[in-house]
């Protein structure tokens, strides 16, 4: 969620509508299969009150996911669920990377706007301090005479 109140009524992807039956029917699989994905903890579709299923437009498109990687590219159940467990993560990681990018640019420009208000404060009197570069001659320093005095 990204902190904003949301309608109870808005639907989303996420929203569980679907009864077992329909959502059998979106996805092309039979009930039994989506009964078992769910004890296998493929695609764990929300719960009413009474147990019953509540499958949601993201749980269908991933029971489509599941039979399509089982089906077509012939990997096996225990195989599709390390694909989403890992697709999950690099999610999960992707999300993270832009909430710390997001962070981190956010501290640039406060840095940016504090440099700037040190700058503006300097005291325009001084003078910025320069290293003199040391000369190889050497230089002897003799007090004048006195009067009166002879060397």
């Amino acid at each position: 969620m990204d902190g904003r109140r949301r309608n109870p009524y808005e639907l989303t992807d996420e929203t569980p509508v679907y009864v077992i039956s329909v959502a059998a029917q979106l996805s092309g699989l039979h009930p039994q299969t989506l009964r078992q994905y769910d004890r296998l903890g493929l695609v764990s579709p929300d719960r009413t009150a009474g147990r019953g299923r509540r499958y949601s437009a993201r749980d269908i498109e991933l029971l489509r996911q599941v039979q399509q990687l089982s089906q077509d590219e012939g990997i096996n159940l225990a195989g599709i669920k390390r694909i989403i467990e890992l697709e999950n993560q690099v999610a999960a990681l992707q999300s993270r990377i832009a909430e710390l990018s997001s962070a981190v640019e956010g501290a640039a420009a406060a840095m940016r706007q504090r440099e700037a208000q040190v700058h503006a404060s300097y005291r325009r009197d001084l003078v910025p301090y320069q290293e003199v570069q040391q000369a190889s001659a050497l230089v002897v320093w003799r007090p004048p005479k006195k009067r009166g005095e002879h060397t």
